[in-house]
């Protein structure tokens, strides 16, 4: 992980700069302020093209691995390429051989991917997407349940799209039982906030609906887990692995890492408190959660994940 932060040498706003363009054609290896020239910048921008490509590896790119070599070893290349990601509202999550350049979107960057918008592609139902959102926080949980799963670079979670159905329906069920508890098990408007009516909505739903050559509606439970994880197949987080359980697959360094940005966010926490206790066939089980305080899930809520 780098230790550098993204920002722009003081040289670049040194007031005693020339001003203006050059009286000549500017070299693509003549030094701006700084001693930056802009085939450095060239090499910052393409190094961070590089990131955004998730299921591109520095092993079968010479060129990225070249540059990943220059980032560790020059540190004013390094504040130079992270100035760049910067500037387009990415955060450098880490550098290294195993992830490459891995960044994650800011809220506000153009990057971002909104859970209403990611919910909207699949359906136009608005409770949808509290869904949406649950399958991609219990993909997370799943593949990585313990903080020391998360921590060890080496660990390599894997989750099957039955599996996580199958775990969603059991956090359903606990939540259900919280509820009856606290004498709270009312039955609120689909489309209110807040993971206590996702669960509802959730338990509520087939889990792979019907149609006439068996296929599962993108509808249906395991039809939006399934959506879950193309998405994180096809952004270079998730890799699959078989056809098993409704479809097999196993995490990414990548992947881990921007679990790791998200593990602090109150979603996780909460379903995480609910007692994952993972199995090696991809399923999970749930132990006696301890008390916790309900969570609302903001249907706006980012994706820590570029499109």
């Amino acid at each position: 992980m780098s230790d550098h932060h993204a920002e722009p040498p003081a040289a670049w706003s040194d007031p005693a700069a020339p001003q203006g363009p050059p009286s000549g054609p500017m070299s693509a290896a003549a030094p701006g302020p700084g001693g930056v020239t802009p085939a450095d910048a060239a090499d910052a921008a393409r190094l961070v093209s590089f990131g955004l490509q998730p299921k591109l590896l520095p092993a079968r790119d010479a060129e990225y691995a070249e540059l990943l070599r220059r980032y560790r070893e020059d540190p004013a290349f390094a504040r130079l390429a992270d100035a760049v990601a910067t500037g387009l509202g990415l955060v450098v999550l880490e550098v290294s051989p195993r992830a490459g350049m891995a960044v994650t979107a800011g809220e506000d960057s153009v990057f971002a991917v909104r859970m209403g918008d990611y919910a909207r592609r699949a359906s136009a139902e608005s409770a949808d997407r509290f869904l949406h959102g649950l399958a991609h926080l219990a993909v997370a949980a799943l593949a990585f349940p313990r903080p020391e799963d998360l921590a060890d670079d080496g660990y390599i979670g894997r989750i099957t799209v039955n599996g996580v159905d199958a775990f969603v329906r059991q956090a359903c069920r606990r939540l259900e039982e919280r509820a009856d508890e606290q004498g709270e098990n009312t039955d609120p408007a689909s489309d209110a906030p807040g993971l206590e009516a996702a669960w509802r909505v959730y338990a509520r739903r087939s889990a792979t609906g019907a149609t006439k050559d068996a296929r599962r509606l993108a509808g249906s439970t395991t039809g939006i887990v399934g959506k879950a994880v193309a998405f994180l197949t096809d952004s270079g987080f998730l890799q699959r692995t078989g056809d098993d359980a409704g479809g097999a697959y196993r995490t990414t360094a990548r992947y881990q890492l921007q679990v790791r940005d998200m593990a602090g966010s109150a979603a996780m926490a909460e379903l995480l408190e609910l007692g994952v206790v993972p199995v090696g066939d991809g399923s999970a089980t749930l132990v006696a959660p301890p008390d916790g305080d309900d969570l609302d899930l903001a249907a706006d809520a980012g994706l820590p994940f570029h499109a």
